[in-house]
Parts: structure tokens; C-alpha cells; sequence
């Protein structure tokens, strides 16, 4: 049985390490983007990298430990669609990973919601084209500005909301914070959609908020937590296998 590969997504909050085959996902260990140092599988568990970066430091200390030098993932890789984009270097390796998979596992023309540190709403057309998106700020950044800029408001672990009617401060606050951050997503989610050949785009949600925010914004149709991964996992089956 051939070995597993690599992938490694580096996110500005967190790094996620996977063994996966052609296949599937087999094995995840996702480690805080400021704590990562080396990867922590060792080579002799793995054959083939494929990297996907969005915070240069952290990528450029990991290749100085990566037993081989990987695919990076950029617009100028052979991803299985097209960019159709003017600046293709500015596309986060994440967004095409993210654009790949949906194209793989759901069809086009589609809109991927990403709820990372940033929410980026990424656009595949009907002939499988990267085209753009959205970019906002995330929903936990929203949260740490409220706290970080007032006296009295606190950090808040964000849940549903009980009640839409706030009884607390944090009560209030996780209001304001879901139920408007899902007005946000609607909206954006109306505004795309409206646009020449994607009324009947599918729409999937994924990173750390996605099932939070997706439970209740009908426009959603799919939350897969491991889209990026899944993408990455296209990749390099494309370009190894």
C-alpha cells in the first residue's frame, strides 16, 4: 500500500497538518499558527507536500523543515479550473484550495463561505472558473474589537443565542455578534447571487464559525469543516497520481 501524503494549510489562527490518500482524509492535527515549528508527523509516515500558505514567516520556517520541498499551492498550479482574475498572485492559496473542492465534491457554479480569521466568500462560475469574492472581517474579530475598545464590554464565547432579546451584556453581545453576522452573510450571499449566472449557485459554508452561522442562514446548503483540506487533497492527486 502506497504511503500517504502531506498537506499542510497555514492560516493567520491556525496551521492544520493532514494525512490523506487519493482518496480520503486519514489523520488531522491542527496546532495555533503562532505555536507551529515543525510538523508533527514524522517523514517517515508520508511521501509528497502539498502547502497551502497565507502567512509567508510561518511557511518560510516549515520549509526549512520539510524533508522535501512541496507543491505550493498558487493560481499559477495546475488546480483543475481556471482564474480568471486580473492580480492572480493576491488569491490566498486557501481560496483556490477552497474553489477546487467545491468544483470536485458539490459542481459549479458555486460560492464557498470561508469563516476563518477573515469571512471570504470565493466564486466559481458555471465553466469552472475562479472569478473573486468577498472579503470581511471574521466574526471573532468583530468580537475582540468590542472587547479590546471598550471599558466594561467582555470577551465572549460565541453560542447561539437564547433569546434575541439580550438579558445579559454577553447575552446581548453573542445577539449582536451571531444574529447580525448572519445578516451580513445574507445579504452578501443576495448581492452574489443576483449576479449574471448565479442565481442557482450552491453555497458552502466552512472554517470555524461555518456551522455557528449556517444553521440558520437558509441560503446555505452544505457545511464541510475540512473543504480547504479536501481541496489541497485534489491538488496533489492532479499533479502526483
Amino acid at each position: 500500500m502506497a504511503k500517504p501524503f502531506l498537506l499542510i494549510n497555514v492560516n493567520n489562527t491556525n496551521t492544520t497538518f493532514a494525512l490523506a490518500n487519493r482518496d480520503r482524509l486519514l489523520l488531522l492535527r491542527r496546532i495555533p499558527t503562532a505555536k507551529v515549528r515543525e510538523v508533527p508527523f514524522s517523514p517517515q509516515r508520508y511521501r509528497g507536500i502539498v502547502l497551502a500558505s497565507v502567512v509567508p514567516r510561518v511557511s518560510k520556517r516549515l520549509l526549512r523543515k520539510l524533508p522535501e520541498s512541496p507543491l505550493q499551492v498558487d493560481a499559477f498550479c495546475d488546480l483543475g479550473i481556471g482564474v480568471r482574475y486580473p492580480k492572480k498572485r493576491q488569491i490566498g492559496a486557501d481560496r483556490l484550495a477552497n474553489a477546487v473542492a467545491v468544483t470536485e465534491l458539490y459542481g459549479t457554479p458555486a460560492i464557498v463561505v470561508d469563516f476563518g480569521t477573515a469571512v471570504t466568500f470565493d466564486i466559481v462560475n458555471a465553466r469552472r472558473e475562479y472569478v473573486g469574492g468577498v472579503i470581511a472581517p471574521g466574526l471573532a474579530a468583530v468580537t475582540d474589537y468590542l472587547y479590546q475598545r471598550t471599558a466594561l464590554l467582555p470577551r465572549i464565547t460565541l453560542t447561539e443565542p437564547s433569546s434575541i432579546i439580550g438579558k445579559s451584556t454577553v447575552g446581548a453581545m453573542r445577539v449582536g455578534a451571531v444574529v447580525g453576522y448572519r445578516g451580513l452573510v445574507k445579504e452578501i450571499l443576495a448581492a452574489l447571487q443576483s449576479q449574471s449566472g448565479m442565481r442557482r449557485a450552491i453555497v458552502v459554508a466552512t472554517g470555524g464559525y461555518g456551522d455557528l452561522i449556517a444553521r440558520k442562514v437558509p441560503g446555505i446548503q452544505h457545511v464541510n469543516p475540512r473543504l480547504t483540506l479536501e481541496g489541497l487533497r485534489f491538488i496533489y492527486v492532479r499533479n502526483f497520481s
